[in-house]
């Protein structure tokens, strides 16, 4: 029988303490954004009651069905997918983070359809750390310029950067890609941006590099449900 929902967290919750550990890192500083697509609701129901709370979804209308049948529960939505400019207002309605934001337009927008009964929008920016044509992101060269602008708008806050390397599969690779992340993020905070302290980075397959090079947020999928649906 294979392991659990709840065995699967343990077991990478029981990791990332570890790798807090090994490098120097506070207990805790690290959350766990379980990554829900194309899972269900039952099994997001089923990791909520073992403890998780925060979850991130990459498809919009999934996300928001998966939203309505699970409205009992309080749980912390993360939007971690592209943005399209036609899925800004549901996002800015139901979401209390994106971390996919890669140009101004897109801010512009979940700033102008957050609603006013809601706290400002938690946004990360997506930076394409790799320079990979396919992937979206704002290049390094571009991030102080988009900060600044994003930094203006009053129903979001700056919170931080994300970034999904190119897949690599030496350590010292990973954790170049990641430290290149943290050192635009000190950027940001060097220049003012005092909010922009999150780091989104790591996923299963790298999650202790991006520990390693100060993650606070890490995005793991297959380690806690299995394939996917």
């Amino acid at each position: 029988m294979p392991p659990s929902i709840p065995e699967n967290l343990e077991k990478v919750r029981l990791r990332i303490t570890q790798f807090e550990q090994k490098y120097g890192r506070p207990e805790g500083d690290v959350s766990l954004i379980a990554v829900s697509k194309t899972h269900g609701p039952e099994m997001v129901r089923e990791a909520w009651n073992a403890g998780q709370k925060a979850f991130g979804e990459n498809y919009l209308q999934e996300a928001l069905a998966k939203q309505e049948a699970l409205a009992d529960l309080d749980i912390n939505w993360h939007f971690i997918g592209p943005i399209q400019s036609n899925k800004t207002r549901a996002i800015a309605e139901h979401f209390h983070w994106v971390h996919s934001v890669d140009r101004l337009k897109i801010a512009r927008r979940l700033d102008e359809q957050r609603p006013a009964s809601l706290p400002a929008l938690n946004i990360l920016l997506q930076v394409n750390i790799s320079a990979e044509e396919s992937k979206s992101g704002v290049s390094i060269d571009e991030l102080d310029v988009l900060a600044e602008a994003i930094a203006l708008l009053p129903r979001l806050v700056l919170a931080g950067l994300m970034a999904i390397p190119a897949p690599m599969d030496d350590v010292a690779e990973q954790r170049q890609a990641f430290r290149r992340l943290r050192e635009a993020r000190d950027t940001l905070l060097a220049k003012g941006h005092d909010q922009c302290r999150h780091l989104s980075m790591g996923m299963s397959h790298d999650y202790e590099s991006a520990i390693a090079e100060g993650a606070t947020m890490i995005r793991i999928g297959t380690h806690i449900f299995g394939l996917r649906e």
